[in-house]
């Protein structure tokens, strides 16, 4: 058996003015997530546990059958784990955004999508002028990297894990001087991000880019930080081996620390311009040889949170057609697989952030009947009487249906 997971970040919204008070998934055009839903079956599913902060750091978990509540450290760790980084004891991972700041207000919270290139030199001037024995900056990809802090005690490690830090995205136009981190150890912290400023002021990078007209990274903002987690191997818990596919270290992350095979695609960003199609023919590759890839596209969620209504529509255009589409042409007539579509969780475009309700899955294959909806949105879902309570229900339900169920 072959079992699919393709997740398109963040396609789930809300009912949108513009739209005739429709969802981006209603009104665009999904021809083969359709497909999937006419073919097997439609539900919802709850990927983000009651208390816990919507994001795709729970929410990845979630789905790849991890229950967060048990295994979620917090974001920096499943990055630090795809770009290298052992933690080692009392050491902490944040997660370092570039950013854009004005007049005290969050701009953009990746300083114009900035290019890696360009964000890796700024990263690499921060290690060169902040980083200690103490304190390390890695470079990651566009606008998303890494710092490590190495507590000197466990209880000062613990310290760190409690200060209260916000992700950039969440507050994108409003003004950063509440939502900076507080807490009783966030003062060094707070230094490292007020240090920043001058690092990056006047750097050539962004001359260039206030040239060009671009965004300018003004600063570098600390999040999502947590300590090493201790996952269990996916092929020990599902019996399958896989493979993971996606720009993004976060998800990479969580493959790594669970021993699925990382696949690395060309053209890859993490952005509206990712190669699409790319993903899905290196997955249809790896199932040569593996029984278990899971696709991640980030595109619909980067427009999720910038706002864009049409850019959103257009990414789960593509993601449909160049993602579900190569793959569901090459194995509708097979009868040895599974096939599963969902986004990870919802970032309406009125929200510009992640939201935690209970998102639309479609699944089809062998063994799975087919039900009567024939469309892959929010309405069909919940109009359907299939529900999943617990994001981690979902790998179960794909890999061993009657477990699924329960």
């Amino acid at each position: 058996m072959k079992y699919i997971l393709l997740v398109g970040d963040g396609m789930a919204d809300r009912p949108i003015k513009e739209l005739n008070n429709k969802t981006v998934l209603e009104v665009a055009n999904t021809t083969f997530m359709d497909k999937v839903v006419a073919s097997g079956a439609i539900g919802l599913v709850t990927t983000i546990p009651p208390g816990m902060t919507p994001g795709s750091d729970v929410a990845a978990l979630s789905i790849l059958g991890y229950d967060p509540r048990v295994y979620y450290k917090g974001r920096g760790p499943l990055e630090a784990a795809n770009l290298g980084v052992t933690l080692g004891a009392n050491e902490v991972a944040f997660r370092c955004n570039t950013v854009t700041v004005s007049d005290n207000k969050m701009v953009d919270y990746s300083a114009g999508h900035i290019k890696t290139k360009e964000s890796q030199i700024l990263i690499n001037e921060l290690e060169k002028q902040l980083g200690s024995e103490t304190v390390r900056f890695y470079p990651g990809i566009s606008y998303r990297h890494l710092m490590v802090m190495k507590a000197a005690s466990q209880k000062e490690a613990d310290g760190l894990c409690k200060v209260k830090c916000t992700p950039p995205h969440d507050i994108a136009g409003k003004d950063i001087t509440k939502y900076l981190p507080h807490g009783k150890s966030a003062g060094g912290i707070m230094d490292l991000m007020e240090r920043s400023k001058k690092v990056f002021e006047n750097h050539d990078v962004n001359k260039v880019r206030i040239d060009l007209a671009e965004n300018p990274a003004t600063m570098a903002w600390f999040w999502g930080q947590g300590v090493h987690p201790a996952m269990q191997l996916f092929k020990e818990v599902f019996g399958v081996a896989g493979a993971v596919i996606s720009a993004v270290d976060l998800i990479n992350g969580i493959g790594k620390l669970t021993w699925l095979d990382i696949v690395k695609v060309p053209g890859v960003t993490g952005y509206y311009d990712t190669n699409f199609k790319g993903k899905a023919d290196f997955a249809l590759d790896a199932l040569k040889n593996k029984d278990f890839v899971f696709v991640h596209v980030e595109a619909p969620d980067e427009a999720g949170h910038n706002g864009d209504v049409r850019a959103k529509i257009t990414a789960i255009e593509n993601f449909d057609r160049l993602v579900v589409g190569t793959i569901w042409e090459e194995i509708k007539d097979r009868s040895d697989f599974r096939l599963m579509v969902l986004p990870d969780h919802a970032t309406p475009v009125s929200v510009k952030s992640h939201t935690d309700e209970p998102v639309p899955f479609a699944v089809c294959g062998k063994d799975i009947a087919a039900g009567k909806a024939r469309a892959f949105n929010e309405i069909a879902a919940r109009e359907s009487e299939f529900s999943l309570t617990h994001g981690w229900q979902l790998m179960r339900y794909l890999i061993n249906l009657d477990e699924g169920k329960k």
